[in-house]
């Protein structure tokens, strides 16, 4: 069973010409199958840790340990840690002009696989992906992300997702500027993925709005760089009604 397991993670950013810790001892265990929610207001950490954990270099690990299957995540390259099976699906995915979705995802399967996928059958499976997630066929060949609405970048991402298939998703704010149709669409798609039973699912977000589609086994709260409450689902409901004040006030009086 595949396991991510964090151990008082602390990381820090350069911003303003100083050093500011973000993260300020976090513990974390994704199992695969289980889906965990962090939630919490704006600048609590929550992308800082997915990004972290993904290996951007604008954040600075100075303190804790993150395992993947008992191998030092930390101590290996972004493209490391996606071969070990991280995936991160972006809140903002970036643009690839000159690079086809179609070369961009066989590549990045090629990676994953250790081996080209066989094209016929390749191209039978992203089709059929495609077809789930409401993307029109020509998508395929246009350059990734370039032009690409809201909805059309979030259903990349978990096209990659269907197609890449790794040990634990990442999915920063993937309902952030999603309508209501998108984010169901989208929704469905991670559902796909989490009914397979291989994957840990790590979802980030402001809102409880996705997790009427997407059931998670665990809620987190973050707070000033920490996780303030752990629960289950009903936790959800409860910031719901709620609200992060009672968090936020007791992160400033820490």
């Amino acid at each position: 069973m595949a396991t991510l397991e964090i151990r008082d993670l602390h990381v820090t950013v350069e911003a303003d010409n100083a050093t500011k810790e973000i993260l300020k001892g976090v513990d974390l265990t994704v199992k695969q199958g289980e889906t965990h929610a962090i939630m919490g207001p704006n600048g609590s950490g929550k992308s800082t840790l997915a990004y972290s954990l993904a290996g951007h270099p604008k954040y600075t690990i100075t303190q804790g340990t993150v395992t993947l299957d008992g191998e030092d995540v930390l101590e290996m390259s972004v493209d490391e840690r996606a071969r070990a099976g991280l995936f991160l699906a972006m809140q903002y995915p970036v643009e690839v002009p000159g690079v086809s979705v179609s070369n961009f995802l066989r590549t990045s399967a090629t990676a994953i696989r250790g081996e080209a996928p066989k094209l016929r059958t390749w191209v039978k499976e992203v089709r059929e992906a495609m077809e789930r997630l409401n993307i029109d066929p020509s998508f395929a060949e246009r350059n990734v992300n370039e032009g690409f609405s809201g909805g059309e970048k979030k259903r990349h991402e978990i096209l990659q997702l269907e197609l890449l298939k790794p040990k634990v998703a990442i999915l920063d704010e993937t309902d952030s500027g999603l309508d209501v149709d998108a984010l169901r669409i989208v929704s469905e798609g991670v559902n796909r993925v989490r009914e397979t039973g291989e994957v840990g699912t790590l979802l980030i977000t402001h809102y409880t709005r996705i997790l009427r589609y997407i059931k998670p086994d665990h809620v987190h709260v973050f707070a000033a760089g920490r996780i303030a409450e752990s629960g289950g689902p009903e936790l959800a409901d409860k910031l719901e009604n709620e609200g992060y004040e009672a968090y936020v006030k007791g992160g400033a009086s820490a």
